[in-house]
């Protein structure tokens, strides 16, 4: 990358703030096009079997009632690369919650009531919904998400880890989670002149259009899908769901225009989630600390549906220095949904399990946690041996040490009280690679001095509108001010979707490409603009497509102080801190924000959030939010988030890294050894919830005892 690094005007206001707080911004369900008619999809009621019969006759005579579509009257659908989207059919019933019929009226109520009232005979069949890590079916899959090798190996770990005097060995745990954004999946779909327009709620209405253009076998040009406002994703969003395609389908059948907004009690069966997982570390060491041998074991699961394979072991690839080395997966289908993307799918489980894993060993070698990491720093990537283009680790450790007031930190677990409160803190990693995609962009300068950017990425509510102006404006050289940005239809340049942490460095490398053209192209001209102005247009796929010879990766250091109640079980964390190496920070306002809602998000996977399965009906038994339990403001009394100023010139025009994700990663963890440092409890098990607590702290008793 030889490109001259954009320096965009730090924290600029968001350039939708005010739409939002007025009600101006409009969403998938805010689109009511004439004539609207209203859908409600119908779950399945058993775990696995087969449709025998619809009784939608009763259902049809309703008042208000216009279609019941089933997989004997729904249209055709071509063929598709995700299995979830092939709709209404056939008879079959992989899993619970699995739709079997929508019923199409006139408003949501009577389409909700009528859903409610329509009766569906199953032949049910025996089903299996529970992960063990010893189940007979598991298998070793060809590649885990992103494309990584489902295994590695290095040396020879057996050899290495039997002749370590300091050795490891532990199970960590997690149960499914969720991702609950505030706006449901929803979606507003109209045919008109055999032409289809949508307006839903996704991370990538490019990758939407794509998606119902072939599902519906129509040129893509003839397909439009609008997301320009979107109410939060964490990756549940980031592929076509459900929603599009059965109001496609309703909208095709009724010839009107149809909204389908998804309750949030249907949103654990068919949008996604986090797998369970059950991960085994052994790690050997030297007295001192230093890692000779590193094993990473994954077990998890899929659905019968389609294949996702959490990929939990790969971050162990690159943290630490392990030149013996062993990292896989094995995974088992199972009458389950599908499993998906969830914010920092992989490392956000992973790393709670090798960061618990090296507090463990910290513990075991009498070495500090943050002096342990530092002695594990590697010189170039462990698993491919690639230089790392910026490693800020070390950096973030002791900046976050720093702040934390971490020196003078008594190891010893257990020893302060406060009355009935036990407290202490503690330390974990994070990391997150750079990913790049490709993406088109346009920039057009008007005669009167104002310049228009065209891109079709998406802001989940991260910024992006903000961000991509700064980006236009630098790389123009022109006051912010003067750039509009349009985004979120498909009918603008082609972008990538907005995850993976890619969204700014993707969509930020065509815009600037674009601009730093149309600046060239003033520049040689002289008097003034034509009336219709001048436009650049620019693709990256050249650029993104290139190997590049470094690792490439985001690094953070998480820090957590808890309050264990020993009363009741509660834990509270008074304080958190977190620390980045993200590269260059674009907008220290949003980052800010960004870095702080990943931690939050990692408190909630540290301490409230789990879906329990059940066993008996093959189904999530938290299905609101008032039982999967996320953060509230008062949950968390002290969030700091900060970085280290990072230049990195092998990235993309902007130095910059992603920061969407990298918040999630470390907290859990963070906050689990913290939890162990209190109170000397070491449970490997997520949440850590007061029904797993109490037991081990009704021993030490309280001060009213």
């Amino acid at each position: 990358m030889t490109s001259q690094l954009v320096r965009p005007t730090t924290g600029a206001v968001r350039r939708d703030a005010r739409q939002k707080v007025t009600g101006e911004a409009r969403y998938a369900a805010d689109r009511t096009p004439p004539g609207c008619l209203h859908a409600c999809p119908v779950p399945a009621t058993v775990a696995r079997g087969r449709v025998t019969a619809v009784h939608a006759d009763a259902v049809l005579k309703l008042p208000g009632v216009h279609a019941v579509l089933t997989h004997e009257n729904a249209p055709r659908l071509g063929e598709a690369d995700d299995p979830t989207l092939l709709l209404l059919q056939d008879d079959r019933v992989p899993h619970r919650g699995w739709y079997v019929a929508v019923v199409v009226a006139d408003t949501p109520e009577i389409a909700r009531e009528a859903a409610e009232a329509l009766a569906v005979d199953y032949a049910a069949e025996d089903h299996d919904v529970l992960l063990r890590a010893d189940h007979p079916d598991l298998y070793t899959p060809e590649e885990a998400n992103g494309g990584h090798p489902a295994v590695r190996e290095r040396g020879d770990f057996d050899a290495a880890f039997a002749a370590s005097p300091v050795r490891l060995d532990a199970t960590y745990s997690m149960s499914a989670l969720h991702n609950h954004p505030m706006e449901p999946h929803a979606s507003t779909a109209h045919w008109e002149d055999e032409g289809l327009t949508v307006y839903d709620s996704s991370q990538g209405a490019s990758t939407v259009r794509d998606v119902l253009a072939g599902l519906f076998e129509l040129p893509p040009e003839r397909v439009t899908v609008v997301s320009a406002f979107v109410g939060g994703g964490f990756g549940s969003k980031g592929t076509p769901r459900p929603p599009c395609v059965l109001a496609a389908m309703a909208s095709r059948h009724t010839g009107r225009p149809v909204r389908l907004v998804l309750p949030r009690r249907e949103l654990a069966a068919v949008v996604g989630h986090r797998a369970p997982t059950v991960q085994r570390l052994r790690i050997g060491a030297s007295e001192d600390g230093v890692i000779s041998a590193l094993s990473h074991e994954v077990v998890t699961q899929t659905s019968t549906v389609k294949e996702f394979v959490e990929q939990a072991a790969v971050p162990a690839r690159a943290m630490y220095t392990s030149p013996h080395s062993f990292t896989g997966h094995r995974v088992v289908a199972l009458d389950v949904p599908s499993p998906s993307w969830m914010r920092a799918p992989g490392e956000a489980s992973g790393m709670y399990a090798l960061e618990s894993a090296m507090d463990e060993l910290a513990g075991a070698a009498g070495v500090d946690p943050v002096e342990l990491r530092l002695r594990n720093e590697p010189d170039a990537e462990p698993d491919s041996g690639r230089p790392f283009s910026s490693r800020g680790l070390v950096a973030c450790l002791r900046e976050g040490a720093r702040r934390f007031g971490w020196e003078g930190r008594d190891p010893r677990p257990g020893v302060r009280r406060d009355g009935d409160l036990l407290w202490g803190t503690g330390v974990a990693s994070a990391t997150y690679p750079v990913l790049l995609s490709p993406s088109k962009a346009s920039a057009h300068a008007e005669p009167d001095g104002r310049y228009t950017v065209r891109v079709d990425a998406t802001d989940i509510g991260t910024g992006a509108r903000t961000v991509l102006a700064q980006i236009a404006a630098e790389a123009l050289g022109v006051p912010l001010d003067s750039v509009r940005v349009e985004l979120g239809s498909s009918a603008l340049p082609d972008a990538p979707v907005a995850g993976g942490s890619s969204g700014t460095g993707s969509w930020g490398w065509a815009v600037h490409k674009a601009c730093t053209a149309l600046r060239e192209e003033l520049a040689g001209r002289s008097g003034p603009l034509p009336s219709e102005g001048v436009t650049a247009e620019a693709d990256t796929e050249e650029e993104t497509g290139r190997e590049s010879p470094y690792a490439r990766h985001a690094f953070g250091a998480h820090f957590a102080e808890v309050r264990v109640d020993t009363v009741t079980g509660e834990v509270r964390a008074s304080r958190l801190l977190g620390v980045y190496a993200a590269g260059r920070i674009l907008n220290p306002r949003t980052a800010r924000s960004q870095f702080i809602g990943g931690m939050t998000m990692g408190l909630g996977m540290a301490l409230t959030e789990h879906s329990t399965m059940d066993p008996a009906f093959g189904d999530y038994t938290e299905r609101d939010l008032a039982s999967y339990h996320v953060p509230a403001c008062a949950d968390v009394p002290e969030v700091q988030a900060h970085w280290v100023d990072e230049h990195d010139p092998h990235l993309n025009p902007m130095g910059s890294k992603g920061i969407g994700e990298i918040g999630i990663v470390g907290t859990a963890a963070a906050i689990a050894n913290a939890v162990h440092h209190a109170t000397g409890v070491r449970l490997r098990e997520l949440p850590l919830t007061p029904d797993r607590l109490l037991p081990h702290l009704s021993a030490r008793g309280s001060t009213a005892d």
